[in-house]
């Protein structure tokens, strides 16, 4: 009996040697990684103007402890200064690193300070708000850089490393494991496809790397899931599948063109599919075209439903936008759509516009309403004087948001409001979409509408 109990102990003795053994190995890998990545993950501090500065962009969707829920939250320093910080990581020997686009959002100066303490002032190379990355150059060489890995090929309960410099603390390591991918419908970015992970992320983390066992960088800490303003076990990290894409775009043209559908997509669900009396049990719904897009000239119709797009069967609108977006401009995309209860098929060439442009004629389809110059014709015929500018409404959809808020064909648009103290004359339909541009992603627009002597200011709310 003796003999039987010792040899048990000499063999959990054994067990637990190995395991400790195995748990050495697993945390000389984390150092190694941490070794590779430090010196090429940097502290970015940028200058703002006070009244810009740590502006939420969540806030607008109503998320916050007033509501009892929790919020999303940019990684970004709480303290009320004209100074905002994060993070960022070397792309290359000569000084190009990528950061995210709210980390360096309206600075008048950016100030890179390396691992071992040398600063520089950084260049913007190019910025890409709709889906939060940023690529910046200091001129320096032989500097240490990392890699992209293949965001793609993670699996659930992987390990993953997060480094970036949380609360101004430089180079700190967090570890945890990717808790799901392909995170989307968020409402952070115009373009999502994040990465979950339990690493700890906090403020000033922004911008650095997340990292697989191999020290390849497979996302960009971007957000977190938080009711406090601090780390909750939930990050988000933009895919190196969707930065990879983004940063290439900024390297070789300073900006970024996506290809463009020119669509009003919406999700088809059996209540809407039962009313609309289709066959469809999934797909997209064509719920509008922007004039003369590529969808319209390509052949699609307002309630076509989108079955499939090049083989793959279309169900989550983000994810159909996304993979459109991360096509080349000018590449054809197959659709199959169902048309009046019958399948049609569709090779369309898809366009080529900036994201700007895209949004742009995206928020005046969903308006409804069609602009045009003002010519001394037009003027005389609404009674305007030859020293009148703006332009005009030529066209309202009914139950539009234009035809909501009383606007009628013949209304003149002389501004649009940007903020309580700016607002944009509009004196052509350049600037018209101008100033749209700059309003970015708002759910109401104001004009400012002449009506014979007086002007008076019109709120349109984008459903």
């Amino acid at each position: 009996m003796y003999r039987i109990l010792l040899a048990l102990t000499l063999t959990v003795s054994g067990f637990a040697a190995q395991g400790v053994d195995l748990l050495r190995e697993i945390s000389n890998t984390f150092s190694e990684v941490g070794d590779l990545a430090m010196p090429a993950t940097v502290s970015i501090k940028a200058q703002v103007p006070a009244q810009q500065q740590f502006l939420n962009p969540f806030d607008m969707f109503g998320f916050g402890p007033q509501f009892g829920l929790p919020q999303f939250g940019i990684p970004q320093q709480p303290a009320p200064s004209q100074t905002s910080g994060g993070s960022g990581f070397l792309i290359s020997e000569d000084g190009y690193l990528v950061t995210n686009n709210h980390v360096i959002k309206d600075a008048t100066q950016v100030i890179v300070t390396l691992y071992d303490g040398r600063e520089y002032t950084a260049t913007v190379k190019g910025a890409d708000p709709s889906s939060d990355l940023a690529v910046l150059k200091i001129e320096e060489k032989g500097l240490p850089f990392l890699t992209f890995g293949d965001s793609d090929a993670l699996r659930a309960g992987e390990w993953v490393i997060a480094i970036g410099n949380p609360f101004g603390l430089d180079a700190t390591l967090t570890v945890g494991v990717v808790s799901a991918k392909k995170r989307q419908d968020l409402g952070i970015a115009s373009y999502e496809d994040y990465i979950q992970t339990d690493a700890a992320i906090n403020p000033g983390n922004s911008g650095g790397p997340l990292l697989n066992l191999s020290g390849e960088v497979v996302g960009v800490n971007s957000a977190i899931f938080t009711r406090s303003g601090g780390y909750m076990g939930i990050g988000l990290s933009i895919s190196s599948h969707l930065a990879q894409n983004v940063i290439d775009q900024i390297l070789a043209n300073g900006q970024v063109k996506r290809a463009y559908l020119g669509i009003i997509p919406q999700s088809l669900d059996k209540e809407l599919n039962d009313a609309l009396g289709g066959d469809a049990q999934d797909g997209i719904l064509v719920a509008d075209l922007l004039k003369d897009s590529p969808g319209a000239k390509g052949g699609l119709l307002q309630g076509d439903v989108i079955l499939e797009y090049n083989d793959k069967p279309a169900k989550n609108v983000t994810k159909f936008r996304n993979d459109i977006a991360m096509m080349a401009p000018g590449s054809n995309i197959k659709l199959k759509v169902l048309r009046n209860n019958k399948p049609v098929t569709l090779n369309i060439a898809l366009g080529a516009k900036s994201e700007q442009e895209a949004l742009t004629a995206e928020v005046i389809q969903k308006l409804g309403l069609e602009v045009s110059n003002l010519t001394s014709e037009i003027a005389g015929r609404l009674g305007l004087s030859n020293e009148a500018t703006g332009v005009v409404i030529s066209k309202v959809q009914p139950g539009s948001p234009t035809a909501l808020a009383g606007l009628q064909p013949g209304a003149l648009i002389t501004g649009v409001v940007l903020s309580l103290d700016k607002t944009k004359q509009v004196r052509n339909t350049a600037d018209f979409e101008e100033a749209l541009k700059e309003l970015g992603e708002r759910k109401h627009i104001v004009l400012i509408i002449r009506q014979q002597n007086y002007q008076r200011y019109y709120t349109l709310k984008l459903g």
